[in-house]
Order: structure tokens, then C-alpha cells, then sequence
């Protein structure tokens, strides 16, 4: 994550689009490779619009929208706000716009760009064509953390380009000489929901928002991608709102034709699709998760064929269903997954587990074992339940705020025999009571800091394995189809809403000795 993405063409495949027929050739750049103007465009033969219609089922009027306001050739532009969920082709879709426009632009996604700085520093190394290597000890450009020197940098960049730009029109042909068109240079900000978790969210969010005002350069495009919705920035500060574009979930027929792209055995997998296309819709309609959890299951689906290439009857359908069947309840229990860094190694500890549990006295060996398929995002919802219920809400900064232990280093007074007899009450009291209710909110924000302790550990060993459209996980629409489902299962109960808050409280019905397996 530390490593900054290069200036070249290849760091603008993403993951969604690397699948597709027309995906960019991920190609290491040698050592001694200097990057030009021209690695502001894709330096490869601009897409017709009917190739860029037909990559992408179910979002032509998404791209021709796009197209719309981005307009003319050097036509000036509003700020440009591209928003939907998680996997719904936004990053792709307008990355291969501007190879079809064949115009100059600078990529940086807030994952990669985890801090203000290195966000600062990224676009000033592509704008001044600096690529960190061994020749530059792996040093940007400029060092940059405060906005005001970034404008600076900034301005001075851009001016630099565009002049270059309007040197350079006209004299040879774009297309030829691999050069983008026009002097507009668009600057596109990835995964901006990520900038709301850093610790100048406060200032950088409004700043990104006030860019275009605060150059003042008309020949300067701002496009923002994020998978939240605009509602979320709103802030008491003034600044000229961008245009919204929305890029809704895929549809199961859009989904469909995503799936049934580049199949060699176009039938076969058209009958695989008829059987698991439906029930996994209902459960998420991602395409990375979905296309995760079809390449093991039609592995599965296809086994009890010799020739792979055949064209299945009624008969080979209905005797393939009758093997798969039993393999789609464990994967659709799978789709939810919070990666955990306990669950990652439980295979190599079951069996210290299971020599532990047989000598701990009254402690089963089948107690780690829940009776039943539960997804793993359900159990970590259940866990922040048991916890909101059986803890009241003072006491949420001191276990999951990192700051609200900061004063343990101070010295504790001897608790007296009278004050431990007060603590015994209480909770014998907090007992007696039984779960308490807790509104969605603190829920959810349980929820959050439980997985995302587990996640930031993970980030930190797979930093290395990035790309730019990184684990955007987005998992908070899953969590509260799986919070509606447990409330019908009675693992949570929603009871009325508070007088006060106005808002609806939940209340968990899970034992403690279910909360422990």
C-alpha cells in the first residue's frame, strides 16, 4: 500500500475490466523507461463506441451520460460525481471512456493514496512525468503535505502540460503518434468514500470539492468515483456541488451477459447459469464476489463430464443439477465473508485447538461448532449484537476507541471492599435485566470496528498486492440484508422506536454460550 502506483498506462486496468476482451496488457515498464505526455492517455488505439458499448451489458446510458458531460473536445466542465455500489463498473467504465476520447488524464485511487500526502505527491509525479525508481531512491517529485503547497505545485504542473498540450496540437496526428487529444486534463479521484476514515477528512474532503474554483483554470476537469451516495458529503461548508452520476446495481439479465462473455462452452455454462444465477442474486449482486464463487462451483458442475466441450441435453442438465445442488448452500453461506485473521488460520490451529479443549475441564470438544451454516458476516453481526445488548453505551470508547484507554498509564487507586461490593450489585442488577436495546446505529458501528481491526491487519501484510481499484469491500448494504434476515430468524429482535430518537432499537436474543462458539 506504501508503494505509489506508476504514471504508466498499465496501472489503469482494473480488476473488473482485466476480465474483459479488451482489458490493457498488464506489462512491467523497464527500469530506465522515462515517462512522456503521451503516458497521460492509454498510448494504445482509442475504443469505437459501439466496442465500448457492448464491454459493458446493462450501462449504456451510464456511459453515454458520461460522454454528455464531459462534452466537446476542450469544452470546460463541471465537477463530476460518479457514485454507486461496490463492483458496479464505475472505475472501468470511466477509465475506457476516456480511451475512446483518447484524452489526457491523471488516475489516483484513496487506497493506494491511504494520506493526503502521498494523494498530493501521486498527481504531482504523474503531471511532472517523475516515476519513482532505484534512480530516484523511490522519491517523489516534490514533498507535499499541506494544500496550500499542493495548489502551488499544482498550478505550476498544469500549466506546464497544458502548454505542451497546445504546442504540440495539430502537428502530428494523435492517433499516430500516440499523443492524447485536446488540452483538457481531467483529474480522476478514486474511492473517495476512503477519505472520510483519514485524519484531515474535515479539511481535504471540502478542499477536493473547492479545487476547481481554487485554480480557477478552466482547462481543468475534476471527476470523483465513490461508492457512497453524494448525501454523505454534505458539509456546512460552501463549495460547488458535482454533477451526480449514478450506476446502479446489475440486473440478473445484465449479470447474465457479463458472465456468459469470452465462455468457450457457451451452452454449458448457459444451463450452469440457469441453475445458480437466481438464488445468488438474492443473495448479492457483486461481480467479484459472484464471479469468485461461479469459477469453484463450475469446476464442480462440469466434473461428471469427460468432454468439457459437449452441448448438455434435458437429461445431462437435470443429471448435472442433481450433483451441484448439494454444493449450493455451502457457497451461498460463503458469499459474506469478513476476512479475519483468526479464521485465515483456523485450519492450522483446529488441531491445537481441539488438544486445548480436551484438557481445559468442562469445556466440550465440539464447543467451538455451531449446529447449523451461518455466513461469517452474520456471526461478527451477532457478536456486535450480543455486545451492544450486554453493554451499556458509556463504555464503547474505552473497548473499541483506541484513544479511550489513553489514560491507563495512570496510577489506579486500590479499589476498597465497598466499592467491589457496588460493582457485584451493578452487574448482578445488569444481569437481572437481561439484554438491553441499542439502536442500528451503534450496531453498525460495533460492527465496523470489530472487522475492520481484523481487515487493517491483512492490509498491512497484503499491502504488496494491491491494484488500483484495491478491496473496496462495501459491505454495509450486505450487512443490513443479513440484519433483516437474523430479525426473522429471531437471532435479533426489533422492537419500537425510542420517543426520544425516533428511530427503531433492536434487541438481541443470543445466549452467552452461543456468543462464545
Amino acid at each position: 500500500m506504501a508503494t505509489e502506483e506508476s504514471p504508466q498506462v498499465t496501472r489503469r486496468a482494473t480488476r473488473s475490466y482485466s476480465a474483459s476482451n479488451t482489458a490493457i496488457e498488464s506489462t512491467n515498464p523497464p527500469e530506465s523507461y522515462k515517462p512522456t505526455i503521451n503516458d497521460l492517455g492509454f498510448r494504445q488505439q482509442p475504443l469505437r463506441l459501439e466496442d465500448l458499448l457492448s464491454s459493458f451489458p446493462g450501462r449504456r446510458s451510464q456511459i453515454l451520460e458520461l460522454l454528455r458531460l464531459l462534452g466537446p473536445l476542450n469544452s470546460p466542465m463541471f465537477p463530476i460525481l460518479v457514485y454507486g455500489g461496490p463492483s458496479t463498473g464505475k472505475t472501468s467504465v470511466t477509465l475506457q471512456v476516456f480511451r475512446h476520447l483518447n484524452r489526457p488524464f491523471i488516475y489516483s485511487s484513496c487506497i493506494t493514496c491511504y494520506s493526503p500526502r502521498i494523494l498530493f505527491e501521486s498527481i504531482l509525479n504523474q503531471l511532472l512525468f517523475h516515476r519513482k525508481d532505484s534512480g530516484h531512491s523511490y522519491s517523489s517529485v516534490k514533498r507535499c503535505e499541506r494544500p496550500s503547497d499542493f495548489v502551488n505545485y499544482l498550478r505550476e504542473a498544469l500549466e506546464n502540460v497544458i502548454t505542451n498540450l497546445k504546442g504540440n496540437s495539430g502537428k502530428v496526428s494523435s492517433k499516430m503518434s500516440g499523443r492524447p487529444d485536446g488540452t483538457m486534463v481531467y483529474l480522476v479521484f478514486d474511492n473517495l468514500e476512503r477519505v472520510r476514515d483519514w485524519d484531515k477528512s474535515s479539511t481535504i474532503l471540502p478542499f477536493l470539492f473547492n479545487l476547481n474554483d481554487i485554480l480557477k483554470m478552466p482547462e481543468v476537469g475534476l471527476i470523483f468515483i465513490s461508492n457512497t451516495s453524494p448525501d454523505t458529503y454534505y458539509l456546512n461548508i460552501g463549495y460547488a456541488e458535482p454533477i451526480p452520476l449514478y450506476f446502479p446495481d446489475y440486473t440478473e439479465d445484465d449479470l447474465r451477459h457479463i458472465f456468459m462473455a469470452n465462455q468457450t462452452n457457451s451452452r454449458l455454462y448457459a444451463s450452469f447459469l440457469d441453475v445458480v444465477l437466481r438464488p445468488f442474486c438474492r443473495v448479492t449482486r457483486q461481480v467479484d464476489e459472484l464471479a469468485a464463487a461461479f469459477s469453484s462451483l463450475f469446476k464442480k458442475y462440469s466434473e461428471p463430464l469427460s468432454d468439457k466441450e459437449v452441448a448438455p441435453n434435458e437429461e445431462m442438465k437435470r443429471r448435472l443439477f442433481s450433483h451441484i445442488r448439494p454444493h449450493i448452500a455451502s457457497a451461498l453461506n460463503e458469499t459474506f465473508q469478513v476476512r479475519s485473521q483468526p479464521l485465515l488460520k483456523a485450519e492450522t490451529n483446529q488441531e491445537t485447538k481441539k488438544t486445548n479443549s480436551s484438557r481445559m475441564p468442562g469445556v466440550r470438544e465440539d464447543f467451538h461448532k455451531i449446529d447449523f451454516h451461518m455466513s461469517t458476516s452474520a456471526k461478527y453481526l451477532l457478536i456486535s449484537a450480543f455486545l451492544a445488548s450486554r453493554n451499556p453505551a458509556t463504555l464503547d470508547a474505552s473497548l473499541f476507541d483506541s484513544t479511550g484507554v489513553s489514560d491507563s498509564h495512570k496510577r489506579k487507586r486500590k479499589a476498597s471492599e465497598k466499592s467491589m461490593d457496588q460493582k457485584e450489585m451493578a452487574e448482578q442488577e445488569l444481569l437481572m435485566k437481561g439484554p438491553g436495546t441499542f439502536p442500528l446505529e451503534r450496531l453498525l458501528a460495533i460492527f465496523q470496528c470489530i472487522t475492520s481491526l481484523a481487515e487493517d491487519s491483512l492490509d498491512e501484510e497484503e499491502s504488496h498486492e494491491l491494484t488500483v481499484e484495491g478491496g473496496s469491500r462495501g459491505l454495509m448494504s450486505d450487512v443490513l440484508l443479513q440484519l433483516s434476515s437474523l430479525c426473522n430468524a429471531n437471532f435479533i429482535i426489533k422492537g419500537g422506536s425510542c420517543p426520544l430518537e425516533g428511530s427503531t432499537r433492536y434487541r438481541t436474543a443470543v445466549s452467552e454460550d452461543l456468543a462464545l462458539k
